[in-house]
């Protein structure tokens, strides 16, 4: 994919976009023997190394590439911060359609670059990637998480993601409805990736009904297989639907002017990052509707705190225990957020930026 950039204006946008936004660095990747167009931003590493997982996505412009990558890494170092781990915030995108575009060459030549950072940043698996392809990058680099269990690794950290997104909504649930018991709530999944697969299978079995929507036929049929109780609807009616609870778990910015008002759930609980477009605005707009919103970087930090294993010591058990906590944290801050009528959302940053501020004063007193 050929795109034309203006390097100054290109250059002032970035650095004014990551002024705002308080990163420390960004890196453009490019090598034109493989293909690859890649962006890995580094948000802050106040607590540790910066880790986030690589996405390989087809942005329709370079400049959605950008603002994708520097509000996932930032979205990763409140997602650290908040699950409790010794971890900064990183994140970054490969340029690309990860159906027909992806190489070993193109793998491996990323993880040259990554490599390039020394370990201030680690990468693992995220949209458009797998363990196998972390595995190819890992030939390069031993900055690398969620590697298969064969290489020493974790694997797949969707389920322990799926498995906190789901204390997370049951904790919203109790918040909402006085019970955590999420049998005969409607719940519409958006996304039928490996997070909304194995967040249907714990919904599904608690007797919940369930909705998917997804453009991949092949991931419907995924889940047809494992839950043939979900029903599937059309993804351009996953706003519209009657529902008790939403859960985005595709792309962020899906909560903006035009769907907020669409949506008739009480609860807003899902694993994509973002799902924001405006943090403030949109926050607003759902505190006014009365709708209780799980904090994204929350309740997704679960696929976090299990690769977080693979540096101190995986155990899946204490993975999936440290996921578990997740309700509470969810529970906290639903409470705090009606006390004193703050978005839950802006509640969770500053629980997040506090610890990071107490421990940026620690190492600078010793």
């Amino acid at each position: 994919m050929d795109i034309e950039v203006k390097p100054a204006v290109a250059t002032s946008g970035v650095l004014q976009q990551m002024e705002l936004m308080d990163h420390e660095q960004v890196v453009f990747c490019n090598d034109k023997a493989s293909g690859l167009r890649a962006i890995i931003g580094i948000h802050n590493t106040t607590l540790g190394p910066a880790l986030g997982g690589t996405r390989m996505w087809h942005y329709a412009k370079h400049e959605d590439a950008v603002l994708d990558v520097l509000r996932l890494s930032r979205g990763m170092t409140f997602k650290a911060s908040i699950a409790g781990l010794n971890l900064g915030g990183g994140k970054a995108v490969i340029i690309g359609d990860s159906r027909t575009m992806k190489s070993e060459a193109l793998l491996r030549r990323f993880g040259k670059f990554v490599e390039s950072l020394n370990g201030k940043y680690i990468t693992a698996e995220d949209v458009g990637m797998s363990t196998k392809d972390m595995e190819q990058i890992h030939t390069e680099t031993g900055h690398v998480t969620g590697l298969p269990e064969y290489l020493g690794g974790s694997g797949d950290p969707s389920p322990v993601t799926a498995y906190g997104v789901y204390m997370g909504m049951k904790a919203s649930a109790k918040h909402v409805y006085g019970s955590d018991k999420l049998t005969g709530k409607k719940v519409v999944v958006q996304g039928a990736g490996n997070v909304g697969r194995y967040l249907i299978q714990h919904l599904v079995e608690e007797g919940a009904e369930v909705m998917v929507a997804d453009i991949f036929e092949d991931r419907l049929k995924e889940v047809k297989a494992v839950a043939p109780q979900a029903k599937v609807i059309d993804p351009e009616s996953v706003f519209t639907e009657s529902m008790d609870i939403f859960a985005p778990c595709a792309l962020g910015g899906i909560l903006n002017d035009h769907t907020i008002p669409l949506l008739t759930c009480a609860i807003v609980a899902g694993g994509a990052n973002n799902q924001l477009q405006d943090e403030t605005k949109h926050g607003a707009m759902l505190m006014d509707r009365g709708m209780a919103y799980a904090p994204d970087f929350l309740i997704n930090s679960g696929g976090l705190i299990n690769v977080y294993g693979e540096i101190v010591g995986y155990n899946k058990e204490v993975a999936m225990k440290k996921a578990e906590f997740i309700y509470d944290i969810t529970r906290n801050i639903h409470k705090e957020s009606a006390e004193t009528l703050v978005f839950s959302g802006q509640v969770a940053v500053r629980f997040a930026q506090e610890r990071i501020q107490s421990m940026a004063q620690l190492r600078t007193r010793s």
